[in-house]
């Protein structure tokens, strides 16, 4: 009895003591292992860093200051700032996709005579608008976190990824609001690009900035314009102030004659700082009225259109290849060169 007890008890601790180390000895690597799960951040600098590590040195206007960012940040910081953050994530995507094409073109054209001695870029409206995390904390409040994360996806899932025609990066313009349609690059700007050409955009109507009304007194118009209106004309109700000649492919204004002076459509947006080329003057007694449809200068991808694809499932890569004709996806990894 007592023989038994022992050898039952020597069994008990084999199976404790071998056991175990024959199941550890057959258990793949790792399996079963505790393992840290990266952050989100880890996960962006992992992906970004996979070619060069790249650093855009931002102007901030407003300090006067240059701010060194990692690329992938900085194409967060202009999406957040270029696009609404309740866009559909295919559209803040297809945003990405234009900033980052934007911003490599820079750093492969190594022309920065626009900038203050060494920066790549400001934080305006004349290069890409960008607001760093501090500010984008202030102005999203408690949504901060939720907002965020949405655009981080949307650099994450394009990381790398640029807008090229026949192997190099394009000039990848961007606007809020299309007329209907997108205009030709040398109807705005003089200069024929291939892949930049007018297309159909009939999303914008969901756009708040689709059509505008403003109305500017006869002596501020005359005085942005430089031009002296008849007295036919001033008293005159029906007849329209700026008398268009001629329209582009996008529907905008080519041509107009205002007085005895002729402008471009363009001229005459900048001049007087309305919303689109797309626009009628005509005389309200001592007020000009003026229509406008569409907010920008219409050349490239429209904000509102990229959205309005994504609402009907088209996919980033789509809305690109919409709004830029003929161009192709590349990875910049492959061949950019750090400034």
């Amino acid at each position: 009895m007592v023989k038994s007890v022992v050898v039952f008890t020597s069994i008990i601790l084999v199976c404790i003591l071998v056991i175990p180390a024959i199941v550890v000895q057959f258990i793949p690597q790792g399996v079963g292992q505790v393992q840290e799960v990266p952050t989100v951040q880890q996960v962006e600098q992992t992906q970004a860093t996979k070619g060069p590590i790249i650093t855009v040195a931002v102007y901030r206007e407003a300090k006067g200051i240059i701010e060194q960012v990692n690329l992938e940040e900085y194409i967060q910081g202009v999406v957040a700032a270029e696009m609404p953050t309740d866009f559909e994530l295919e559209a803040l995507k297809a945003q990405a996709l234009a900033a980052r094409t934007y911003i490599v073109r820079r750093l492969v054209e190594k022309d920065f005579s626009d900038v203050p001695e060494g920066a790549l870029v400001t934080d305006t409206i004349q290069h890409q608008v960008y607001l760093n995390e501090e500010e984008l904390q202030e102005r999203w409040g408690f949504n901060y976190e939720r907002n965020r994360n949405k655009i981080q996806q949307a650099v994450m899932e394009t990381v790398g990824q640029v807008l090229t025609y026949e192997g190099k990066p394009i000039t990848a313009t961007f606007f809020s609001t299309s007329n209907g349609y997108t205009e030709n690059s040398e109807d705005y700007w003089n200069a024929e690009l291939p892949y930049l050409r007018s297309v159909e955009s009939p999303w914008d109507e969901e756009s708040p900035r689709f059509e505008e009304v403003i109305r500017m007194g006869i002596q501020e118009f005359q005085q942005k314009l430089g031009v002296t209106l008849t007295q036919t004309t001033s008293t005159n109700q029906d007849q329209p102030v700026a008398a268009i000649l001629s329209r582009t492919a996008g529907n905008r204004v080519k041509e107009v004659k205002v007085g005895d002076q002729t402008f471009s459509g363009k001229d005459l947006r900048e001049k007087l700082e309305i919303s689109s080329s797309h626009f009628d003057i005509n005389l309200d007694g001592q007020e000009l009225v003026i229509r406008t449809k569409g907010w920008g200068h219409g050349v490239g991808m429209s904000q509102w259109g990229a959205n309005g694809m994504a609402k009907e499932g088209y996919g980033a890569e789509e809305i690109v290849k919409y709004y830029y004709q003929g161009i192709d996806v590349q990875d910049y990894r492959d061949w950019i060169v750090q400034k």
